[in-house]
């Protein structure tokens, strides 16, 4: 399960994709339960920084838990359960991973100073983000890049409509 990728990097290109999924998926629920909490009257400031921290601590989580899984899979194995230099990596990787896709979804708070036109701003953003993840799976995948792409921002378009349906 946590074997090196051929290429030599420290994660595989479908757990780097699939962190940076989770961290839009992430910050996108975050950003629309924000807005359901508030009532929409919330500054954009306290969206923005709220998203950040709510990606830097699943980032923190996710990283822990990977190391966890790492230790969880050599004690099944019967290898002795100690980490590598690699298996750190790894797990700062995760971190990055889902702390920095926040980043391109909050952009548009930076920009916009009502909290309407940048939840849009950010939503399409995150659909963006979501259709490239699922065209990156397809072109490793040797799948087909629209309909991965098409799939995964349905995905995200779904969800979307929920949280927009809850109120965010």
């Amino acid at each position: 399960m946590f074997e090196a990728p051929p290429s030599g990097r420290v994660l595989d290109p479908i757990e780097r994709v699939s962190e940076v999924i989770f961290g839009v998926l992430m910050a996108m629920t975050f950003i629309g339960t924000l807005n359901v909490a508030t009532g929409g009257r919330e500054e954009v400031r306290t969206a923005m920084i709220a998203a950040l921290g709510c990606n830097i601590a699943w980032g923190l989580a996710d990283g822990v838990l990977y190391i966890v899984a790492i230790l969880t899979e050599r004690t099944r194995e019967r290898i002795v359960p100690r980490l590598t230099r690699r298996d750190l990596r790894g797990a700062v990787g995760v971190f990055l991973l889902v702390a920095v896709s926040t980043f391109p979804l909050v952009v548009p708070f930076l920009f916009l100073h009502e909290l309407r036109p940048a939840l849009l701003a950010s939503r399409i953003v995150a659909l963006t983000l979501l259709f490239l993840g699922g065209w990156i799976l397809a072109r490793y995948a040797g799948g087909n890049r629209w309909t991965a792409g098409a799939g995964m921002a349905a995905v995200g378009a779904v969800l979307l409509a929920a949280i927009i349906a809850l109120g965010g």
